[in-house]
């Protein structure tokens, strides 16, 4: 009998024992939340969105008044420093449409072994009808421009003003090409967005 009591308490203070660790367990667990949200929940949360567009546009939030200088920044509700910029003044001003010839223009300068390699561009203010006569017209625009790229020497196309020069001439032969076509010659502008001597 004595045995069968010592085998009942020993049952007891096992099942004591894990009940004591279960609720010290639990216990330790809300103490680590309450000090975790007094610590870290002080401030309230914010969308991550919100973070990452302000990590993006450059713009930290306001912690302190005192670093905000007055004359040219703002805050927002939200707290978030904002800067103050100017407006672009409204102009009367015609919407410029861009062109692009597909690939490279490849060809031979004058009296030189040499060749030039470059990609044309065109623009215009009128309205889109003049882009879609060039890109109807590639074909024979782009024999004129191969055309006149030839008949410039290396030092013709040297500097700026070489490069000018060649812009300004292909712009008058492509016009003139839309023109025996029976099309407007509404080109306003020529650009190279690459230039490459070899």
């Amino acid at each position: 009998m004595a045995e069968v009591k010592e085998e009942e308490e020993q049952k007891k203070g096992g099942i004591l024992k894990i009940i004591l660790f279960v609720i010290g367990g639990i216990i330790l667990i809300i103490l680590g939340l309450g000090i975790g949200y007094f610590i870290f929940g002080g401030e309230p949360e914010q969308d991550p969105s919100q973070e990452v567009n302000q990590i993006i546009e450059g713009e930290p939030k306001v912690k302190d008044n005192q670093n905000k200088d007055k004359n040219t920044d703002e805050t927002n509700e939200e707290g978030i420093i904002t800067k103050n910029v100017k407006t672009v003044p409204d102009v009367d001003a015609y919407e410029t449409t861009y062109f692009e010839f597909p690939g490279d223009f490849t060809t031979n300068l004058k009296n030189s072994k040499k060749f030039l390699q470059i990609s044309v561009g065109v623009s215009t203010q009128y309205d889109e009808k003049v882009i879609e006569m060039v890109d109807q017209h590639q074909l024979a625009l782009r024999s004129v421009i191969l055309s006149v790229i030839s008949d410039f020497s290396e030092e013709e196309i040297s500097g700026s003003d070489g490069k000018n020069a060649l812009s300004e001439n292909l712009l008058k032969e492509m016009n003139a090409k839309l023109e025996s076509l029976k099309e407007f010659p509404g080109i306003e502008g020529v650009f190279f967005t690459s230039f490459v001597v070899q």
